[in-house]
């Protein structure tokens, strides 16, 4: 999110602050009742994705690779391998500490096995003949690594951020925290996808903003500017995705869903999509716009309410200009097997470009795009009204009016540059007074 300032924003006038308050404290308000109304009390529905294998952990003792046999085709060319058995000493469930034995795992994106590996095995019973099982290896064992991973990730941000880090770590927390108990069983429940984002995102923006930045006026204009951008990228999602005709069934995941969970709504899921998406880069541009105002401010007291809209507009520009490249690359990033299959297409590039799969990420690009742009001047505008209110700029303060006397004695001091005839200066002082005789008496540039 936006990036820590060492100077403290001034306090906002009690005028300012009291606005602040009669504004944000409702739209909090609203925010916890309507998750309140929409928070699912049915549990997660029951889906048709059949019984659940238990898994079990292993470690890899032995690797034995054979020649493959031929395989049933009429070339009778040898099968696709790797062919052989792996020994795995199973970790825990009620084989703990047996040997058992499996093929080497084979096919599209198979794992590959050696000794000493951590993997995951899963026990298949058949049908016919309950008492005869097999062992399979269903992948590697991701935790540890994992784990010392997400240590690096939060030691490095304590380190460098410090409490501001620690703050940022517990919002990152409050977040999944959300995500997982609010927006995603929400939406497996039946609600209505769009309105449980939009409030499951004011949500994450109440509790992140105001955990890492403080409860302060740049705060509150940054969760306003947010929450503004946010309801405007919910209508331009809603009015793009209607305008192209996309059903959400534009990726293999959304269609498998559709398999397990009949009634989701797959329109309302890739509108909700849109609004997860764009909240961690709009909260970056507001909370950088409220932090940049309040540092011009803290610069130039001078500057007015305009001079700082305009000068923190073109730090916006620039910081726009980054964001929308990364905002494409990131989707990019995303669905690069997709693209690569578009490649391969033989329709022409115009088809293409308007297939369900391409424009639905052309949709969530644009509408990101101009949700982002909205930000700025949204943002900014209403810094600059807080963080200039009550101060007077330095240019437009009145000029005091001179005294008569102060008046009368400039008028009678001689001109610069000429002696006064009647106190001729003597040598002595002379040389005080002008300038060292080898001395340039030009203006310097």
């Amino acid at each position: 999110m936006g990036s820590d300032h060492s100077h403290s924003a001034p306090p906002a006038p009690p005028r300012v602050r009291r606005i602040l308050v009669a504004t944000v404290v409702p739209l909090f308000v609203a925010t916890v009742l309507a998750a309140v109304v929409l928070w699912p009390r049915d549990g997660s529905p029951q889906t048709d994705g059949g019984a659940d294998v238990p898994r079990y952990h292993g470690t890899v003792t032995r690797v034995v690779t054979e020649p493959c046999p031929p395989a049933p085709t009429p070339e009778g060319g040898p099968s696709a391998g790797p062919c052989g058995t792996v020994d795995v000493r199973v970790e825990d469930g009620p084989n703990a500490g047996q040997q058992v034995q499996t093929p080497i795992p084979a096919g599209p994106g198979a794992p590959r096995v050696e000794v000493g590996d951590d993997v995951i095995m899963v026990e298949l019973t058949d049908p016919t003949d309950p008492a005869a099982s097999s062992w399979n290896i269903a992948e590697h064992q991701r935790g540890t690594p994992l784990l010392w991973l997400a240590v690096v990730f939060a030691a490095a941000i304590v380190a460098f951020g410090r409490w501001r880090g620690l703050a940022a770590l517990a919002g990152l927390a409050a977040s999944f925290a959300i995500l997982l108990t609010f927006v995603l069983p929400g939406i497996a429940a039946g609600g209505s996808p769009l309105l449980v984002a939009v409030v499951g995102a004011a949500l994450i923006m109440f509790v992140v903003l105001y955990l890492t930045h403080g409860v302060t006026a740049q705060t509150s204009v940054a969760v306003l500017g947010t929450l503004g951008s946010l309801i405007l990228t919910g209508v331009l999602a809603t009015i793009a995705t209607a305008a192209t005709n996309l059903t959400g069934f534009g990726s293999e995941d959304a269609t498998t869903l559709s398999m397990f969970q009949a009634d989701v709504d797959l329109h309302g899921l890739l509108l909700a999509g849109i609004i997860i998406g764009s909240l961690g880069v709009l909260d970056d541009v507001t909370v950088t716009q409220a932090a940049t105002v309040t540092e011009l401010a803290n610069a130039n007291p001078g500057l007015s309410r305009l001079q700082l809209y305009r000068a923190a507009t073109r730090v916006g520009r620039a910081h726009i200009a980054s964001t929308v490249n990364t905002i494409v690359l990131a989707y990019a990033g995303a669905s690069l097997p997709l693209l690569l299959l578009l490649t391969a297409d033989t329709r022409p590039i115009t088809q293409i470009l308007t297939s369900e799969f391409l424009a639905q990420e052309i949709v969530r690009s644009a509408v990101a795009t101009l949700g982002l742009i909205a930000a700025v001047p949204l943002t900014t505008g209403l810094a600059a009204l807080v963080t200039a209110a009550g101060s007077t700029p330095t240019g437009d303060a009145p000029r005091p009016r001179p005294e008569r006397a102060d008046v009368l004695a400039a008028l009678s001091r001689p001109r610069a540059g000429r002696p006064d005839p009647e106190h001729t200066p003597s040598p002595s002082t002379a040389t005080d007074q002008w300038p060292e005789p080898d001395r340039s008496t030009k203006t310097a540039w």
